[in-house]
């Protein structure tokens, strides 16, 4: 069985034998959707990857990255969050925060402490709605612009506004819309490493919104700042990058350009993805790794139990990290040029309960978010971003 090693959770008032005690994790195998809380109808295979053959890559180009990686037992970089859902560092280190229920952003410096930056006006927490995902400009030095994607009255949303020394300037919807639901909303925005926003969005419970390209829902949308279609876009003015998606809430990209997605399954796989701009990725028509027809295989399957990925980021070390809701884990899977090139390693297992997101900071560790005052069982001090190394 493959292993990896990650250092062993701080505990509060207990000092770790020794600071660069590790613990090897091994994969364990094992439905639900939306937030990974409604039960499955079937009973999935107990099984956690697949060993069928992944997509064709989008690149043979591979990066790696440089300077040390930081070792070390995770540690606690703020706690008392109500319900987190997403993070984007700014360039001078901080990080932005989104509360989802509060429809609140905050900012949270390394050394934990945190200032409100107010409240976002129109949002709509119903369901797993709310102020969902943020992403802080390519260009944020010259136009302190931010991007946010959050659940309004009758639609998600993508706006933009400008992050000032007073908080936040005026909001601009850029991009109205999206279907939304009590549930499969999507919401996580990221930048790609072309400079165009990704708006990653859920079928809003409606599975043939999926496969209809005129529709924005269960899609991987590319846009401009302003909301208009990127150029380059595969289907001529239109936003959609790829289709057949259920829930996506993970975006991230290699040094080498490869984007993956994580994506909620229904009753049987949740998934990873390596994603390429026009394919359909299956959904409703398929569910995890299926042969034959013209759907896009994942590239790693984890039964929903085991699962249910939110926020994704590929490390430092090459490999992309899922944090799983109700698998309350942290997935670490080895990839190269949009194959899978091992299993994948479950890590953290039951340690901070369910995860929401991952990023990478600029120390090069990775902080998770924890997400268990929704839908989860709170321990003392939660919700809380948690500095982890890795390596």
């Amino acid at each position: 069985m493959p292993s990896a090693h990650l250092a062993l959770p701080a505990r509060r008032g207990i000092v770790p034998t020794g600071v660069g005690l590790t613990l090897a994790l091994v994969l364990v195998g094992c439905g639900g959707s939306g937030d990974g809380t409604e039960p499955p109808s079937t009973s999935p295979p107990a099984s956690a990857s697949s060993t069928a053959p992944s997509p064709t890559p989008t690149s043979t180009s591979t990066g790696t990255p440089t300077g040390p990686i930081p070792t070390g037992a995770p540690t606690d970089v703020s706690t008392g969050l109500d319900v987190p859902w997403g993070i984007a560092f700014l360039p001078d280190g901080d990080a932005l925060v989104t509360l989802r229920d509060r429809a609140e952003v905050v900012r949270v410096a390394p050394d934990g402490s945190r200032t409100s930056l107010g409240n976002i006006a129109g949002v709509d927490a119903s369901g797993e709605g709310g102020l969902l995902g943020v992403a802080v400009s390519p260009t944020f030095a010259t136009d302190s612009t931010v991007h946010l994607y959050f659940t309004a009255e009758g639609d998600n949303r993508v706006v933009r506004t400008t992050l000032g020394a007073d908080g936040f300037g005026s909001v601009t919807p850029v991009l109205t819309g999206i279907p939304k639901a009590g549930n499969h909303n999507g919401g996580r925005i990221a930048w790609g490493p072309d400079r165009f926003l990704y708006v990653a969005t859920g079928d809003a419970a409606e599975p043939s919104r999926s496969q209809d390209r005129a529709n924005l829902g269960g899609k991987i949308l590319r846009i401009t700042a302003d909301g208009s279609p990127a150029p380059g876009n595969p289907f001529a003015g239109s936003r959609v990058w790829s289709l057949g998606h259920r829930n996506v809430q993970g975006l991230a990209w290699a040094e080498d350009g490869t984007m993956y997605a994580s994506e909620f399954g229904q009753n049987s796989w949740d998934e990873l993805n390596a994603i390429e701009p026009g394919k359909n990725y299956g959904w409703p028509e398929v569910e995890g790794i299926e042969s034959g027809g013209d759907f896009v295989a994942p590239i790693a399957q984890w039964a929903t139990s085991d699962a249910s990925p939110s926020g994704i980021v590929v490390g430092p070390d090459g490999a992309v990290y899922l944090a799983a809701l109700r698998g309350e884990s942290l997935w670490k899977v080895p990839v190269d040029a949009g194959r899978r090139t091992g299993e994948p390693v479950r890590l953290l297992q039951s340690r901070f309960g369910r995860i929401r997101d991952v990023v990478t900071a600029p120390d090069r560790s990775l902080w998770i978010l924890s997400n268990n005052t929704f839908r989860g069982d709170p321990r003392p001090g939660d919700d809380r971003i948690v500095r982890v190394p890795v390596g």
